[in-house]
Formats: structure tokens, sequence, C-alpha cells
């Protein structure tokens, strides 16, 4: 029941959220485009709502538990910043707006990487208290093994996105060079 449910979560943040910009933007009701994007957040209430209640009715921890747990995570560290990020693309395309600055080159890349870093390490922290809890919910009575392996990956994710921003500051990426200079 858990993995239909996550799917239909991120399905529904794609589909609140293409909403919310097509009412914003498309349909000129950007009060109610708004409030189409303040219901993204209940989609993750409910998956943290049925997560803890199939535990609660004795359901063995498993990878879909952790797997829950690191989506909720990355949807507390990584949702706002998406739809803002897409906000302000919808806004280019649809709405004549300015062209969102990019990630940038050199140093001011670097930055941004370790900025996404920092994301991913609120993402793995939000994951791995949420399975510490639900370790500490199910108690001695059942194999939490699987909940404390979920908490490796996390930590694992981290890891590998630490080395992607070092490499980002160790190499900074240049500026392409310009076309049609000969």
């Amino acid at each position: 029941m858990l993995v239909p449910l996550i799917i239909a979560c991120e399905v529904g943040f794609w589909v609140l959220l293409a909403g919310g910009l097509a009412l914003r933007y498309l349909a000129k009701m950007p009060k109610l485009g708004a409030a189409v994007l303040l219901c993204e957040p209940l989609l993750e209430l409910v998956l943290l709502v049925v997560t803890t209640l199939d535990l609660r009715g004795g359901a063995q921890p498993d990878w879909k538990h952790g797997l829950a747990a690191l989506y909720l995570g990355y949807t507390v560290a990584y949702g706002h910043y998406t739809v803002k990020w897409l906000d302000g693309h919808a806004a280019h395309r649809l709405a004549g707006g300015p062209k969102p600055a990019g990630a940038g080159y050199g140093k001011a890349r670097a930055v941004h990487e370790w900025k996404l870093f920092a994301r991913t390490l609120v993402a793995a922290a939000v994951a791995i208290g949420l399975l510490q809890l639900a370790v500490w919910y199910v108690g001695g009575a059942g194999d939490t093994g699987s909940l404390q392996a979920w908490q490796l990956t996390a930590l694992r994710v981290t890891g590998i996105h630490a080395l992607i921003a070092v490499t980002y500051t160790v190499w900074p990426k240049g500026a392409p060079a310009k076309a049609g200079r000969l």
C-alpha cells in the first residue's frame, strides 16, 4: 500500500505544481494558483500519517517505510526550492518575466553546489530522524534492520553529494567559449 501511495504523492506533487502554475500564468488567477501550490504539503502529511498507521497496525518495517522516509526528507528539503525554481521559469516562459539566473560558473557554481548539498544534508537529517523515530516506535517487537539500512543509504547519498560539491570547488566549471569566434 505504501509504494502506490509514494507514487501517488509524487504524481500529485507534479499535478498540483502544473495546475498551480497554469492557474497563475495561463489563467491569470495568481491567488488561486498560489492556493493550489500551498496544498502540496498535504500530500506529504498524508504519506507520513499512512506510514505511521501502517507501522502502528503491526506491519513489519521494510524498504517501503524507508523509501517513504527518504521521500519525505527530500520533499522537506527540496520541495519549496523546486516550486520556486519552476515558478521562475514559468514566469519567464509564460508571462514574459525575466530569465531566471543560472547556477553560473567558477566560484558562483561551486557556491550553488554547496547550497544544494546543504539541502541534501537537511533531507538526510529529516529522513534519518523519521527512521530513528520509527525504530524507537517499533522497538524490540520487530526487525528494524531495514530502517537502519535506509539511514545508511541517506548518509551515503549525502556523502556522494558532498563529493560532487567538492569537485565543483576543486575543478570549477568554466564559462563556455563564445560561439562564432575564429
